[in-house]
């Protein structure tokens, strides 16, 4: 029997390949997983409900150091990142029933959570995949 080797892409501002699908107006980032426009997900953002507390958020992301993690509370669910290095920092999410770890350079994920900055707007197209994860949701069971 062979061990399974799995390899998980980091992802960068700059790649080839475009990942980040939209970011919608409750700040769920949706990512096309390793680049593949048909697995995409959403992952819950950072969302704050003032200035002071958009500033606390980021010093705290910025102080990560190697092995520490960071909880984003949202209202439905948590989102947990994890700083595996100093340029590297992990969310886990799920993706067809199993659990994958999102990876991203410092830069990368710096600049989604600045989205959570209060006067930030999405672009219009990016509604649309709000509306989508709307739609979603409520076609799931609720136990």
């Amino acid at each position: 029997m062979t061990q399974l080797f799995a390899l998980s892409l980091r992802y960068r501002l700059d790649d080839e390949l475009p990942w980040l699908e939209a970011i919608d107006p409750s700040r769920h980032y949706w990512i096309a997983v390793n680049g593949d426009r048909s697995a995409i997900v959403a992952i819950p953002g950072l969302t704050v409900s003032s200035f002071d507390e958009f500033k606390q958020a980021i010093r705290q992301f910025r102080a990560l150091q190697a092995g520490e993690q960071m909880s984003v509370a949202r209202a439905a669910s948590t989102c947990t990142i994890y700083c595996i290095s100093s340029n590297c920092y992990a969310i886990s999410a799920m993706v067809n029933g199993a659990a994958v770890w999102h990876l991203f350079d410092y830069e990368t994920l710096e600049s989604l959570l600045m989205t959570a900055y209060p006067d930030w707007q999405c672009s219009p197209k990016d509604i649309e995949m709000g509306r989508q994860l709307l739609a979603k949701s409520f076609q799931q069971v609720l136990a």
